[in-house]
């Protein structure tokens, strides 16, 4: 089984510690094939409720499947104007 490493960030980080869900650093067993946006729903969260998928320091789309020692972090919507250019997904598009 693939184990990847995963975090979420700014409001995020909230509503998952509200549903008791570990949001910082944490190694995740997840089934094989598993995409972003399962990995999404499978700690709780809605896909409108995340902006941006980055995998291994790069924005990615939901549909990305997630690999053994993969680095996933979910952003929320909101990062300031500026920020979301230098981190990439200024105009990203979700398919």
């Amino acid at each position: 089984m693939p184990v990847i490493l995963f975090n979420a960030f700014s409001f995020l980080q909230k509503k998952l510690k509200d549903k008791k869900i570990p949001y910082s650093n944490v190694s995740m067993t997840i089934e094989p094939e598993t995409t972003a946006e399962e990995l999404i729903s499978k700690v709780r969260l809605a896909p409108e409720e995340v902006e941006a998928v980055f995998i291994n320091g790069k924005v990615s789309s939901f549909d990305t499947i997630l690999q053994d020692e993969d680095r996933v972090a979910l952003v929320p919507p909101g990062i300031p104007g500026p920020y979301r250019v230098l981190l990439g997904f200024v105009n990203k598009k979700r398919k």
